[in-house]
């Protein structure tokens, strides 16, 4: 029986491995070389991502609204993630995540496409984006 993308999408991922390229080729970890994340696709049609750098310095104050520009700045460039909505195309083999809400305001509005595998418990997301070529490497939560 052969099960459609969308079903085995559904639950939730733990992050395992990124590798990120500039168009140029060069290697980037842009949230360092241990970074800690979830994915997650519901039955409803809802995708939430979340990427961050691992062991971030807390801010002075625990009122995030007291942080510092510096505090701000560290914390904005040790993060990324967004939500909205996703569909799939099972012939192409891409889940497109359609944006609602992100950290990076650019992304709000736009299409995401990304290229699925499996292996195992294993999830690949790979995607030619503005920044260069990104491949994530997800591992399921739950079944």
């Amino acid at each position: 029986m052969i099960v459609a993308l969308r079903e085995r999408l559904l639950g939730s991922w733990r992050f395992v491995s990124s590798e990120m390229r500039t168009p140029a080729g060069e290697a980037t970890s842009p949230l360092g070389e241990d970074p800690i994340g979830v994915l997650t696709y519901d039955a409803s049609g809802t995708v939430s991502a979340q990427l961050m750098r691992r062991n971030q310095p807390h801010f002075r104050d625990d009122d995030w609204q007291r942080a510092t520009a510096a505090e701000k700045a560290a914390a904005w460039g040790g993060y990324f993630g967004y939500f909205g909505k996703f569909t799939t195309d099972d012939r192409a083999g891409t889940v497109t995540h359609h944006i609602d809400g992100s950290w990076f305001p650019n992304l709000v509005g736009t299409d995401q496409v990304r290229r699925c595998s499996f292996d195992g418990n294993r999830l690949t997301l790979d995607a030619e984006t503005p920044w260069g070529r990104v491949t994530i490497v997800w591992e399921r939560i739950n079944d």
